[in-house]
């Protein structure tokens, strides 16, 4: 439930302890439900077919949670693509989430090491001037649909954020 990725995922428990104060315990600890020994296998079927449908149900009516929309950059999580004024920015799986992370907490600086954390994950061995590769790129993909302004912007020795331009109207 730690990792921002897997947070999301079922958790049955499965035990020989099958007291009460096992049961709670589990569920406390995070479990979603909890079946002590012995088990029926169509029980266990019917309830693992439970948590996948209450997994699933928030993901179907979350569509609209997952666009994000501002200062002319509309975000959609569920398609993994992203648009910038109109136009559809062609992002790798990897920019996307430089972009959605960064669109997600504007203003804020990020190293390069929370950076990977964030979008590679920490079990990722990538190096933080991957980092600085895909910035790169990200920032390239959006001055082609926006030459006016730069939207990543460089903090040296502490990293990057994400920099709304000031739009005149």
């Amino acid at each position: 439930r730690a990792h921002a990725t897997r947070a999301h995922l079922p958790i049955l428990m499965l035990s020989a302890q099958g007291e009460e104060i096992d049961r709670v315990l589990g569920l406390e600890l995070g479990a979603d439900d909890y079946m002590g020994k012995p088990f029926s296998p169509r029980e266990l079927v019917a309830r693992v077919r439970a948590l996948l449908r209450r997994a699933a149900a928030p993901a179907a009516t979350s569509s609209a949670a997952n666009a994000v929309v501002t200062q002319g950059i509309a975000l959609d999580a569920d398609g993994q693509r992203a648009r910038l004024d109109g136009h559809w920015l062609p992002l790798t799986r990897r920019e996307f989430g430089l972009l959605a992370h960064l669109l997600r907490h504007p203003g804020r600086i990020y190293s390069r090491e929370a950076l990977l954390d964030a979008v590679w994950g920490m079990d990722s061995d990538s190096t933080e001037r991957t980092v600085d590769t895909h910035i790169k790129t990200l920032r390239a993909k959006l001055q082609q649909a926006d030459s006016a302004h730069d939207y990543i912007t460089t903090h040296r020795g502490m990293g990057y954020a994400l920099a709304w331009p000031t739009r005149e109207g």
